[in-house]
């Protein structure tokens, strides 16, 4: 099968796109999404994404984690999957399209950031000295005092694997409260590993970071592949509504392969 596909990042966080509104890569298996994916012997990537056709959106968002297995909602996934929606002519400066979490709208603005609306989120697991939470995927936080010098992959690992969350995975998310805003890192189902910034976890950090006054709230979250921002508005104590996450969505390069 001969495959031509896009390459796309956001802060560092980054995917393999290929336009599917012909049907032409249905026929693709987890074995050969896995391939595409890997860094030494295919293109390269956090996951693999298909912009489908819908009836009733602007297109759909089918996404694949890096180990070729069906994903729940990747945040800045989707912001890039709408950079390359119009790279591929889909009109308009806001788009709706529909993801494994349900619909979602996305706008462009003039700096090149993608602003996607996520779920809300009606509810929040508040531990000793965690928070879990469901964005589109689930997400188990822990706020650090020293994130850049954290091990990231054992410490995530040790919580992704442990008894609570083995059978079925959870992203993990290590937080620091910063003098305007948060850092944060994430160790990531699917992939297995550290990735440079994950959207679905920012947003989830930027929601339980939020004081306890109900307001709108502006987020500014730092990642080891840039900067994002988290807007949105806590109506109770864990109760939060019209949520956007922003950033850049920038294309790398395009080409073909062959598999």
């Amino acid at each position: 099968m001969n495959i031509h596909f896009y390459k796309y990042q956001g802060t560092g966080n980054d995917f393999v796109i290929m336009d599917n509104r012909d049907g032409a890569y249905d026929q693709l298996t987890n074995e050969q999404v896995h391939f595409l994916c890997d860094r030494r012997f295919g293109v390269g990537g956090d996951g693999l994404m298909m912009l489908n056709k819908h009836p009733e959106y602007d297109f759909e968002m089918k996404y694949y984690n890096a180990d070729g297995k069906p994903g729940s909602m990747c945040g800045n996934g989707g912001r890039c999957l709408t950079a390359f929606s119009r790279k591929m002519g889909i009109p308009g400066e806001k788009v709706t399209f529909i993801a494994s979490d349900g619909p979602h709208e996305a706008i462009f603005r003039e700096n090149g950031w993608v602003e996607l609306k996520m779920q809300d989120v009606d509810w929040v697991e508040a531990g000793p000295l965690y928070f879990y939470l469901n964005t589109g995927s689930p997400h188990f936080v822990k706020p650090v005092d020293d994130v850049q010098s954290l091990d990231v992959y054992t410490e995530g690992r040790g919580i992704r694997y442990n008894e609570r969350f083995a059978e079925v995975g959870t992203n993990v998310n290590f937080v620091q409260q910063l003098e305007n805003g948060i850092f944060v890192r994430t160790y990531e189902r699917g992939v297995e590993d550290e990735t440079y910034s994950c959207g679905t976890g920012v947003t989830a950090a930027a929601l339980t970071s939020a004081g306890q006054e109900a307001k709108t709230y502006t987020v500014p979250v730092q990642t080891l592949g840039g900067p994002l921002e988290v807007r949105f508005t806590k109506s109770g104590e864990r109760s939060f509504h019209d949520i956007w996450l922003c950033g850049p969505a920038t294309l790398v390069f395009e080409g073909n392969i062959n598999i």
